[in-house]
């Protein structure tokens, strides 16, 4: 069973309550699947009402994100865009006797998947991304990200240090071959990041960390966010775009480490 577990949290009662439901209709074709052999008509079922269901909360979504300005606002668009497009293929896929199960299978591990890392990855900044330069140095490494964890540590500030590196390039009006290497620098935060999860990973595993899946889960959905990125696809308005890219990686990181990453125990 799949669990609506407190780092999914957004801190939105009508979101939170949405998402919970969501993860119930998940672990209610789980059991049916477990109770039944599958069948067309369960599919189809099934189908329908994650497709219905999904349209109302991702309309409830937005209309929160359009009332309170949300920067987020169109890239959420464009990812529930993909989500209904993806349903909408199973709906159009012929399912036979024999391939039912399979069908159900397959949306359900998609669901999932889905939608642990859309929370996590997108919708837990709802509401919580503010404009770079809001605050005196909005970049520093403060002792408010301090998890007492040295590694730990040194790696968040690296990343904090890169995220500027790449938002100083981005406002530097006469740097030749600025998208060179505002890619190159992009290329660089991934590398680092994948290589920051896996250590804070490993020790996580080595204290026996309880909250060691749902990081993991944090984790993938950050990275799938940064492997998404692709300026070849942002014609008009790249400045903005870059800007409010920005602004997202910074705020999910600093809400990951105040959120997650601080209540990760010292090592005794």
């Amino acid at each position: 069973m799949y669990r609506f577990t407190e780092d999914c949290r957004t801190g939105i009662e009508v979101i939170d309550k949405e998402h919970e439901r969501l993860f119930g209709l998940i672990n209610e074709a789980m059991q049916l699947l477990e109770e039944t052999d599958g069948s067309v008509e369960l599919a189809k079922n099934m189908i329908a009402a994650l497709k219905k269901y999904a349209a109302e909360h991702f309309a409830h979504e937005e209309e929160y994100m359009e009332a309170h300005a949300d920067p987020e606002l169109e890239r959420q668009k464009k990812e529930h865009a993909q989500f209904v497009a993806k349903v909408e293929q199973m709906e159009q896929t012929p399912v036979t006797k024999e391939g039912s199960r399979a069908v159900l299978e397959d949306m359900l591990q998609f669901l999932a998947k889905w939608l642990y890392h859309h929370i996590l990855g997108s919708d837990i900044m709802i509401g919580k991304i503010a404009p770079v330069g809001a605050e005196d140095d909005p970049f520093a490494f403060t002792d408010q990200y301090r998890t007492g964890i040295a590694l730990v540590d040194e790696e968040h500030k690296r990343l904090f240090d890169i995220i500027r590196e790449t938002d100083q390039v981005i406002h530097a009006e006469l740097l030749h071959d600025k998208y060179d290497e505002i890619m190159r620098i992009l290329a660089e935060l991934k590398d680092y990041t994948v290589l920051h999860f896996q250590d804070e990973e490993e020790y996580m595993e080595r204290i026996g960390y309880e909250g060691l899946p749902g990081q993991k889960r944090a984790h993938e959905a950050f990275v799938e966010k940064l492997t998404e990125i692709n300026l070849d696809e942002v014609d008009d308005n790249q400045q903005e775009y870059l800007e409010e890219l920005i602004a997202f990686l910074l705020g999910w990181l600093s809400n990951h480490i105040l959120k997650a990453d601080k209540k990760i125990p010292l090592e005794k």
